[in-house]
C-alpha cells in the first residue's frame, strides 16, 4: 500500500486559516465527513478523545492526529497545511503540517504501518520544507507521491 492508496487530492486542505488545535481538528473532521459519509461530530469527538491520551503533535511543526472510528470501512487519510497553531506538541513548536488518519475499528497492523510511513515521510526535513512552500493541492499531492517510494 502506498500513501496515494489512502490519500487523494480532494482530501488535502492547502491553506487553512485555523487559529487553534480545535479548529484544525474541526476542519479535518468536516473534510472526513464530506469524503467518507461518517458523522463529522463523531470524527471530532474521537480525535479529541485521542488527544486527551497524549498529543499527536510529534514535533518540528508536524502533527499526526489519528483514531479508530466505528462505521468506517477503510483507512482514510487527509492532509492539512495551515497557519501555525498551538497543538501542545512534544517540542512546544507550533504545528503547520498535519496528516489525519482514520481507521476502521477492526483495522490491524495497517493502521500502524500507515502511521509509520506518514511519520517517515515528514521526518525528512526537505520534504516537510517543500510541503510548507507548496502553493497548491496538486503541488502537495505530487510532493507526497514523489517521496513515497516505499510500501507502507
Amino acid at each position: 500500500m502506498k500513501i496515494k492508496d489512502i490519500l487523494s487530492p480532494d482530501a488535502i486542505i492547502c491553506n487553512s486559516s485555523a487559529t487553534s488545535k480545535k479548529q484544525l481538528l474541526e476542519d479535518l473532521s468536516r473534510l472526513a465527513a464530506e469524503k467518507t459519509g461518517v458523522d463529522g461530530h463523531a470524527v471530532l469527538d474521537a480525535l479529541v478523545e485521542r488527544e486527551r491520551l497524549g498529543t499527536t503533535g510529534v514535533g518540528r511543526g508536524i502533527a499526526l492526529p489519528h483514531t479508530r472510528l466505528p462505521g468506517l470501512d477503510k483507512i482514510f487519510c487527509a492532509f492539512i497545511k495551515t497557519t501555525p497553531v498551538d497543538f501542545e506538541s512534544i517540542d512546544g513548536k507550533l504545528v503547520d503540517l498535519a496528516f489525519m488518519l482514520l481507521v476502521p475499528e477492526e483495522a490491524g497492523a495497517d493502521h500502524l504501518k500507515a502511521l509509520a510511513r506518514l511519520s517517515r515521510l515528514l521526518r525528512d526535513e526537505a520534504v516537510a520544507d517543500a510541503l510548507r512552500q507548496a502553493k497548491t493541492v496538486n503541488d502537495i499531492y505530487a510532493l507526497i507521491n514523489q517521496n513515497d517510494q516505499d510500501e507502507i
